[in-house]
């Protein structure tokens, strides 16, 4: 069964504190009868915060809360005195976590450091108060603003996993096991398609206390870009990562159009993933004798192909030392 834990995707309806209204007060006592305007601001209301958090991984602490709301501001009051502000709401989100508009979809921004702070949905501003108003004409305004209402809107977060490298390749193209043999991870490993149904993430330890981050991607099939398979629900999170792996498995029946294909789909997801740093690897390459994996070079002519075997660890020191190299040199 997959980890229902990992959740990149929640829609939240978020409403944010309006502001106080401004005070009509006068300043009028038993000496002073006729004492001048002197109402308070209202203070302004709380806003929707989302600031970024190290400690978290996935969304699923928002996934049923659907509704958040920020207090209101407090009403202006005398002495030109003003109302306290409404209680902001900081939510915390994992670093790569995109918040959009759901109704147009309009990206509204990106957390990616730790402790960033962005306003998600700002309170109203509190009203002015009748002193602000006074002047040589109207010396006694009846006149305070009201504040501003706050705004209620609908909020999709979506989470783009941050990794160096992420791993690209078709279902049981050995993704999982080389993320199990290189890291720490233990993601579901058998013999069938879709084994990986969530991104699974392993931290590589490197020499002298090095390392970096491996994201195992769930598998892509041909048409992913427009919905087939898992589709582009998970495409998402190759956007965030340094460079990219592309396993290829050795029992592969065309090692080239395999390739292929899979640059096919992430191009058409998005150009720019072209753009990014790619490694070529084959998989369980224990099944290869030195002349298959000639004839494998020679059909991927033009790049750079490099030979391992998860199970017999063969090849795997000499990847990883090219991964480092790559994600290293982007620093």
């Amino acid at each position: 069964m997959a980890d229902s834990n990992f959740i990149d995707y929640v829609k939240i309806c978020c409403r944010s504190g309006s502001g106080g209204p401004g005070s009509r007060h006068y300043n009028r006592t038993k000496m002073n009868p006729r004492g001048g305007p002197d109402g308070g601001d209202g203070g302004k209301g709380g806003d929707i915060i989302l600031r970024g958090n190290t400690q978290l991984w996935t969304l699923i602490h928002l996934k049923y809360r659907k509704h958040v709301m920020a207090t209101d501001g407090v009403a202006g009051s005398e002495n030109r005195s003003s109302g306290a502000y409404g209680e902001s709401v900081i939510l915390e989100v994992p670093l790569g976590t995109v918040a959009k508009d759901a109704e147009t979809g309009e990206v509204l921004f990106e957390i990616t450091e730790e402790g960033e702070k962005k306003v998600l949905v700002p309170g109203g501003r509190g009203g002015l108060g009748n002193w602000h108003f006074a002047n040589s004409v109207n010396q006694a305004p009846q006149y305070a603003q009201p504040g501003e209402p706050g705004i209620e809107q609908w909020i999709v977060l979506e989470l783009k996993v941050l990794a160096d490298v992420g791993l690209v390749g078709f279902p049981n193209a050995g993704k999982s096991t080389l993320l199990s043999v290189i890291s720490a991870a233990k993601p579901e490993i058998a013999d069938y398609a879709f084994t990986t149904l969530v991104p699974n993430l392993g931290v590589v330890n490197y020499r002298d206390y090095r390392s970096f981050i491996v994201a195992d991607i769930p598998g892509i099939i041909e048409g992913a870009s427009e919905g087939r398979g898992l589709g582009h629900r998970f495409l998402r999170h190759i956007e965030r990562n340094a460079a990219l792996l592309f396993l290829i498995p050795a029992d592969s029946p065309d090692h080239k159009q395999e390739y292929l294909t899979l640059l096919s789909e992430l191009e058409k997801f998005n150009p720019e993933l072209l753009v990014k740093e790619r490694i070529i690897a084959v998989s369980k390459a224990d099944m290869l004798d030195e002349e298959l994996k000639n004839e494998i070079r020679s059909l991927m002519k033009g790049v750079d192909v490099l030979f391992f075997s998860s199970v017999t660890e063969q090849g795997v020191g000499e990847l990883v030392d090219v991964l480092w190299k790559t994600v290293s040199a982007d620093v």
